[in-house]
């Protein structure tokens, strides 16, 4: 992959997000910090592109300073749009179905002797993006355009992305439940909008386990975390996990079935 050059005459922008890094925006590209994992994102990006996924970003290779380059995607962060839209039917089934696309895409993507920034999941059937959620979503005007921050990714089972989008958009998740305005029967009923929206069957029950086992693992990553970085607000994000996993597990035992959430250990992640 061909090396692209820092003009030291273009002035670096610093993007919102990016809670595991610095992201800045230098003319019409983005620039974040490579790593062992940064080819294999690329092999993906590249197989999403070949597969008629225009909403992720293309990768250019790296800059002088070893910084991995990608195309900026214009937008708004979902996350950051007035609430009625955020919250709108319309982009829930709008990330269903890119979600979708993403995944079928990624299958045609050779795993072998790729290293991934996370660990793989058992069963492997996609590439998942591991944390497709509003805060990585863009939007321009009604439509959802782009989905950002693949860093995380790597191979893993579908439901295991479709859960964490649904904690994030149903939203399950206790830092939107009063933003969404939304009562417990009506996160039920978008949640299975949403599942409608990917287009496999799933149950309920299902999700809400896959949400909450991978909550689990979150809050392990979170406090790890914690300790590399001093970062004081991010114990509080990982106690939010552990008492979100708790209410999800509790939704499953209401709708007739459910295992505690398993305990991970701590693995590379996204999402505080």
């Amino acid at each position: 992959m061909p090396d692209v050059r820092f003009e030291a005459s273009e002035p670096e922008e610093a993007l919102t997000g990016g809670n595991m890094q610095a992201v800045v925006r230098v003319g019409g590209t983005v620039r974040r910090i490579a790593g062992p994992w940064t080819p294999a994102v690329h092999a993906l990006l590249d197989v999403l592109k070949a597969g008629g996924v225009a909403e992720a970003p293309r990768p250019l290779g790296l800059d002088e300073f070893g910084r991995e380059v990608l195309t900026y995607l214009p937008g708004a962060v979902l996350d950051d749009v007035p609430a009625a839209e955020r919250w709108s039917t319309s982009m829930l089934e709008q990330a269903g179905a890119l979600l979708r696309r993403v995944h079928d895409a990624s299958t045609a993507l050779e795993l072998d002797d790729l290293t991934w920034r996370s660990p793989t999941r058992e069963p492997v059937e996609v590439v998942c993006h591991n944390d497709f959620a509003p805060y990585n979503l863009l939007v321009r005007g009604d439509r959802l355009t782009g989905v950002i921050d693949f860093d995380f990714a790597s191979p893993g089972p579908r439901v295991r992305d479709l859960a964490y989008l649904a904690y994030r958009i149903a939203p399950f998740a206790e830092d939107a439940l009063d933003e969404s305005a939304t009562t417990p029967d009506e996160r039920l009923a978008r949640l299975r909008r949403l599942i409608e929206a990917y287009g496999i069957a799933y149950d309920t029950a299902t999700v809400l386990r896959a949400a909450a086992d991978r909550l689990v693992e979150l809050a392990v990553f979170t406090d790890a975390r914690a300790g590399e970085t001093g970062r004081d607000d991010l114990p509080q994000h990982a106690a939010m996990y552990r008492r979100d996993a708790a209410r999800l597990h509790r939704l499953v035992i209401a709708q007739g079935t459910g295992d505690p959430p398993q305990q991970q250990p701590a693995g590379g992640e996204c999402g505080a």
